[in-house]
Formats: C-alpha cells, sequence, structure tokens
C-alpha cells in the first residue's frame, strides 16, 4: 500500500458532513460575508463528480472550525473554462478577504489572479496549480508522484510488457499534465518493453472517455492496459470494456480518483485499482491556508495532501476507506 497521507482524521471526521450536508451543485450567495467573519470565495472545477462534494466538505469543516464564512461553487462541466473565468470575476466583485482557486485553464485565469493580487487578496490554489506566483500555496496531491504509483501497478499487471495507452481528461490543467507526464514518465524511465500507443483527452466527461477508449481499443486489438487520469475518464473506460465485453484478464484498467462506479468497478473485477486523493483533506487545507493568509502568516509553496493506491486487496481497509467517497 502507498501511504502518503495527510489528515486522515480529517477525512474521517468529515465524512458525515460529506454525507448529510452536500448536495451537489453551485450555491452562489450575492455579497460578501455578513460583515462579521471573513469571506472566502472557493471555486472549483465542477460539481459533476463525488470528487468535488468531498472537497466542498472539508471546506465546510475547516470553515466552522476557523469561523469563516465561504461560499463553494464550480463550472458545470470541467470543461467550462469560461464559465469558471466568470465565477472568478463575480468572486473578486464581492471583495472577499481571500479566494481558493481550482484552475481549469492554468493560464487563462492570469489577468484576474493579477487583479487579485493587485487587490490584496490572496489566493490559495486547489487540486490544480497556476502558471503563476500569484497563488500564496497550493493545496493538492503530488500528482507527478501519484501518476507514477499508477504506472508502476499498470506494468506489473501486464508482465512488464506490452501496448497501453491513457485517456486524460485534458491538456490544460496542471492536474491534467501531470497525471499523464507522471505515468509517461514511469513507463519510460522503467518498463521498455511496454509501449503507450495513445494518449487522448476526454474532458472527464464519462460518455466521451467511453468513445475514445473504443476507438483506441479498435485500432489496438492487443492493447494490454488503459489509465484513465480522473473519475470521469476511469468510468468512461470502465463502460467501455463493459459494452465491448471485455475480459479484466486481457486488459488491465487503472484509475484515478474514487466514486461509487469506481469501487464497484474495482469490487467486480472491471477496474485493477486506482489512486485516491484525499479530497476532504484538500478543501480543508485550502480553507487553513486562506486563514492563515489573511493573517499575514507565511505559507509553503506546496502543501501535499497526500494520496493512497487502492484495489480488491485493500478497499475495506480502514484507512483507504476513510478517503474513498461515493
Amino acid at each position: 500500500m502507498k501511504k502518503r497521507l495527510f489528515g486522515a482524521a480529517i477525512a474521517m471526521a468529515a465524512t458525515a458532513a460529506l454525507i448529510t450536508g452536500c448536495a451537489g451543485g453551485a450555491t452562489p450567495e450575492a455579497g460578501g460575508g455578513d460583515g462579521e467573519k471573513p469571506y472566502i470565495a472557493i471555486i472549483s472545477k465542477g460539481f459533476q463528480h463525488q470528487f468535488w462534494q468531498a472537497v466542498r466538505a472539508g471546506a465546510e469543516q475547516a470553515a466552522e472550525e476557523f469561523d469563516v464564512e465561504i461560499t463553494f461553487e464550480g463550472p458545470d462541466t470541467e470543461a467550462d473554462v469560461d464559465q469558471q473565468i466568470q465565477m472568478l470575476q463575480t468572486a473578486l466583485d464581492k471583495n472577499p478577504a481571500a479566494i481558493g482557486f481550482a484552475a481549469l485553464d492554468s493560464q487563462a485565469a492570469g489577468p484576474l489572479l493579477q487583479q487579485a493580487s493587485d487587490s490584496g487578496i490572496p489566493v490559495v490554489a486547489f487540486d490544480s496549480g497556476v502558471d503563476s506566483d500569484i497563488p500564496v500555496t497550493t493545496a493538492s496531491t503530488d500528482n507527478l508522484a501519484a501518476a507514477a504509483e499508477a504506472a508502476k501497478h499498470m506494468v506489473e499487471a501486464i508482465g512488464e510488457e506490452g501496448k497501453i495507452a491513457v485517456v486524460a481528461h485534458d491538456q490544460t490543467s496542471l492536474t491534467g499534465q501531470q497525471r499523464r507526464d507522471g505515468f509517461v514518465e514511469y513507463i519510460e524511465e522503467n518498463a521498455p518493453n511496454v509501449e503507450i500507443v495513445d494518449v487522448q483527452y476526454g474532458g472527464g466527461d464519462q460518455a466521451k472517455s467511453a468513445d475514445l477508449a473504443k476507438a483506441i481499443i479498435s485500432a489496438n486489438p492487443d492493447l494490454k492496459g488503459i489509465y484513465g487520469t480522473n473519475e470521469g475518464s476511469a468510468i468512461g473506460v470502465v463502460q467501455a470494456v463493459k459494452e465491448l465485453g471485455l475480459s479484466p484478464d486481457a486488459l488491465a484498467v487503472v484509475g484515478f480518483d474514487s466514486g461509487k462506479a469506481q469501487l464497484d468497478a474495482i469490487r467486480d473485477g472491471l477496474m485493477l485499482g486506482a489512486i485516491t486523493q484525499n479530497p476532504v483533506g484538500i478543501g480543508y487545507e485550502t480553507v487553513k491556508a486562506a486563514v492563515e493568509a489573511i493573517n499575514g502568516e507565511t505559507l509553503p509553496a506546496t502543501i501535499d495532501t497526500g494520496f493512497y493506491w487502492y484495489d480488491s486487496t485493500n478497499i475495506d481497509d480502514p484507512t483507504i476507506a476513510a478517503v474513498l467517497y461515493e
């Protein structure tokens, strides 16, 4: 078991909040705080995956603990860069005490981040970083290391030789880039007999990722494995395997993130395993760092929130179960 977890206790403590308090969907709230508590605007990449609701649960736990007011919202899909940029503009218009931001496009938000900096509003990046030195810190998984861990398990599963492919969620966010690059670089450096025949981008959309996976398999009938870089990508690959009636012994599927469909796929043997982050910890650390920035404290450049590899052998381990989400 790969163990690089930060704040497992945080995740366990917030599980109840996740179950009872997160119905999903954006929660826009006009105006800033109530005039007494510092107001922190949190803008995620989306709401269509359970991952973001788990991040929200951690953020809300920290907001209660540190006595600040937050809003937590995200675009309709993880491809809606323009909608996310508009949300960032709206947040700035409310003049918050700080902003938490998970960039869909690591460069598109540059002018608004500069506006925040010019206005003295600290920005905490989370999940994804941005190509800017404006954020005071970034709370995220070490995605390069986590993707390398996924690659290691893929190589072992296919007997260290054969053709594999990648269905990534995007090539604009740092998570998309790093989860692709960490996987590819591990293969290139450690598995000379493994060939990556294709890398496609499905925008994190399950249906599109399934179509891409089916096209890759059709073009490479001797393919031995596919890696999906986020929840939607991985579930899409599993859906393709189901629709094509492929045996798990013939095609190894490795994923990233959690969610009920992935947990079911692992229990049913359709997916070898996946990397899980600590989404509750990411949300918690984002708000905690924002509060510290508001108070003028110096923060590290990055806050590593940890990751685990999980599969059928450890999915019910209490430590793993604490960071999985449905």
